[in-house]
């Protein structure tokens, strides 16, 4: 399970966590502008924007978990397993395999506008880029500066919604998520007044009272609660370092514990990596479950005109900074 998130100060923020019981060796991977792309029912792309995100690398192909390009555009895909349906191929549409997308979109789009307009004839197949790896059942958050959508693929065919919100978690299917926050209207950063009774003497006696009733658990539902009441309602200077540091927080609402989700055969799903990009500038900031410490990799201190991928493994060791 994971939650992803759009903030906007000076520049444009988007990130996600990554909720699993374990990894699969992903890498902060920067794809320069002629790394070729071998799509398999849609050509090649040999020249397109470069990017940035985590990927796990198969056969040298990059499986973009988040990612950003070079105009500011921004892609994630999260579990939606249950709902998530792809078919064969289709005549006449264009038919990108799941892990495809990512590449696809931000290989030659600029904007979000741009990507809905690629994103009418398609067709999500159900193809892998090998028989060891199963299709992933994802739904994407899509973002720039000026807007977000969420894209689903569901057995009554493939939606488009705008994502007003900018958050994004897993189930049920994103207009209940949204529909749900209505119940939460109540719900506020200052104190609350007290409409339960004329005459009843009822006071205020913690800071913080406005927000009661904000579900708390770890459900993909409440997670998306949560984080929109949070990013919605926070506050921080326009600084790089106060807008990353509170994204980071933004996101700190909704990361899991080790020990608090059990799965099944004995394992815990925890947040194994937390990102952070800063679209406008090419930055990419993570943390893992192992290292709070932030670290950051910058798109434009590579060679993006080259042809090969630059990859950084996670730094998984806690990193203490000791002050006496």
């Amino acid at each position: 399970m994971c939650t992803a998130a759009t903030y906007q100060t000076k520049d444009f923020y988007f990130g996600r966590t990554f909720d699993y019981q374990c990894s699969y060796g992903e890498e902060v991977t920067i794809t320069p502008r002629n790394y070729p792309f071998h799509f398999l029912e849609i050509g090649n792309m040999n020249r397109h924007y470069a990017m940035i995100g985590i990927a796990h690398i198969v056969q040298d192909y990059p499986l973009y978990y988040d990612a950003i390009n070079e105009k500011g555009l921004a892609i994630a895909g999260l579990n939606f397993a249950g709902n998530a349906h792809y078919n064969g191929s289709i005549q006449g549409r264009k038919n990108v395999a799941v892990f495809e997308l990512i590449p696809w979109l931000l290989g030659s789009c600029t904007t979000v506008k741009e990507c809905r307009k690629k994103l009418e004839k398609i067709n999500l197949t159900n193809r892998s880029i090998n028989n060891e790896l199963p299709v992933a059942k994802l739904h994407w958050i899509i973002a720039d500066k000026e807007e977000a959508i969420t894209l689903e693929a569901v057995k009554e065919g493939i939606y488009i919604y705008d994502n007003v919100v900018g958050v994004l978690t897993n189930n049920p299917v994103f207009p209940e998520q949204v529909f749900q926050l209505n119940n939460y209207m109540s719900l506020s950063a200052k104190p609350p007044q007290n409409h339960f009774a004329k005459g009843l003497p009822l006071t205020i006696y913690s800071q913080g009272m406005g927000a009661l009733g904000l579900p708390g658990d770890l459900s993909s539902q409440s997670r998306f609660i949560r984080a929109a009441f949070v990013k919605m309602n926070s506050v921080s200077g326009d600084s790089e370092n106060e807008s990353v540091g509170q994204f980071f927080h933004i996101l700190g609402s909704v990361e899991q514990q080790s020990g608090c989700c059990e799965l099944e055969g004995g394992e815990y799903e925890k947040t194994l990596y937390t990102s952070c990009c800063n679209t406008t500038r090419g930055l990419y900031y993570y943390t893992t479950y192992e290292n709070r410490q932030i670290t950051a990799v910058d798109m434009y201190k590579e060679d993006i005109n080259g042809k090969v991928l630059r990859r950084y493994p996670l730094i998984n060791q806690e990193q203490i900074r000791m002050q006496n």
